[in-house]
C-alpha cells in the first residue's frame, strides 16, 4: 500500500484547514510591486542577460499573473471533472460524495480568488498581459479525453503544487508577502486535493486493462502537448506586455521566448512529472505507464 488515503479523514482535514477568500486577500489589499512575485527556481528571470534588473523583475511578476491565471484556467476544467466523477455514485459512499463535492468547493474558492488577485495586479502594473484562452476552448479540449488521462492531468497538478510551495516558495524570504501568502493558503487546500485526487485515479483505473491504461497514458500525453503548445504561446504573450511596460523590444526576443517556454515547461509540467507521490500512482497502475512518463520527464526540465 503506497498511501492511507481515504475520504472521510480527507473531507476531515480539509473542513480543519478551510480559509474564507478575505482571510486571504481582500478586494482592496494591494500587492508590492518593489518586490518579486516567484521564485526563482520557478520564473527563471535571474540569467537573463539581456534584461535589466528592473526588466527581469517585472517579467518575474508578469510570468506570477500567468502562474494564477493558469492554475485559474486549470480549476475551470478540474470542477467539471469532480462533479461528473461524482453524480454516478451519489446514493453510494457519503463520505465520498462529500469529499469530492467539498473539493469542487474549494476549486471554486481558488478561481474567485485569483480573479481578486488578477484585479489587485492590474490595479497596479501598468499593462494587462495578454492570457491563453478562452478558459472554456482550453477546459473542452482537455476534457474530450479519458477521464483517466484527465485525471492523470491533474493528478499531477496537486502534487505539483505541493512541490512548488514546499521547494521553492515557503523558505524564500525575499518574495511579497502578500503573494506567499495567497500561495500558502493554496497549497494548505491542495494538499487534501492531491489525496482525492489519487484516489479518484485508482477508482478509474480499476479493472481496466493494460492496454487500456497505455492508451490512458497516451490520452495523458496529448493533453500535456496541447498544454505545452499553450506555455508557448504565453511564453511571448508575456515578452509582449515586458516590451509595453519598458517601450523597448526584447533582446534576442526568440532566444527568451525559448528560455522562458522551457521555464513554464518545468513549472507546470516537468515538476509534477518527477514528484514521488505522482511516480507512486503510475508504478501502481502500471510499470509501463511509469517508464513512459519518467522517460519524457527530462524535456520537462
Amino acid at each position: 500500500m503506497y498511501h492511507d488515503f481515504n475520504y472521510q479523514q480527507t473531507l476531515a482535514a480539509s473542513l480543519r484547514g478551510a480559509w474564507q477568500l478575505d482571510d486571504v486577500l481582500r478586494e482592496d489589499q494591494e500587492l508590492d510591486f518593489s518586490q518579486p512575485f516567484l521564485p526563482e527556481s520557478l520564473a527563471r528571470t535571474a540569467d537573463l542577460a539581456e534584461l535589466s534588473p528592473q526588466e527581469r523583475l517585472l517579467l518575474n511578476q508578469i510570468s506570477a499573473h500567468e502562474y494564477l491565471c493558469m492554475f485559474g484556467v486549470v480549476e475551470e476544467f478540474i470542477l467539471p471533472f469532480l462533479l461528473d466523477h461524482a453524480r454516478p455514485s451519489l446514493n453510494d459512499d457519503d463520505w465520498r460524495v462529500r469529499a469530492i463535492l467539498n473539493f469542487a468547493s474549494e476549486e471554486a474558492k481558488h478561481i474567485h480568488l485569483f480573479k481578486r488577485f488578477h484585479a489587485a495586479f492590474l490595479r497596479g502594473f501598468p499593462v494587462q498581459p495578454k492570457m491563453i484562452g478562452p478558459s472554456e476552448a482550453i477546459g473542452a479540449e482537455v476534457l474530450r479525453h479519458d477521464p483517466l488521462s484527465v485525471g492523470l492531468v491533474i493528478l499531477m497538478i496537486e502534487w505539483m503544487t505541493q512541490a512548488h510551495y514546499l521547494g521553492s516558495v515557503r523558505d524564500d524570504t525575499g518574495l511579497d508577502p502578500l503573494f506567499k501568502e495567497l500561495l500558502r493558503n493554496h497549497w494548505i487546500e491542495e494538499a487534501q486535493h492531491a489525496k482525492l485526487d489519487t484516489l479518484i485515479v485508482e477508482a478509474l483505473a480499476e479493472g481496466r486493462t493494460a492496454e487500456q491504461i497505455d492508451e490512458a497514458i497516451d490520452g495523458f500525453f496529448e493533453i500535456g502537448g496541447f498544454l505545452d503548445t499553450g506555455l508557448a504561446a504565453q511564453a511571448a504573450f508575456n515578452l509582449d506586455a515586458l516590451e509595453a511596460v519598458t517601450g523597448r523590444p526584447v533582446p534576442n526576443r526568440d532566444a527568451v521566448i525559448a528560455q522562458q517556454h522551457q521555464a513554464a515547461r518545468w513549472t507546470y509540467i516537468g515538476s509534477g512529472m518527477v514528484h514521488d507521490r505522482f511516480r507512486a500512482t503510475l508504478e501502481t497502475l502500471s510499470p509501463n505507464a511509469a517508464r513512459r512518463i519518467a522517460e519524457a520527464a527530462p524535456m520537462f526540465a
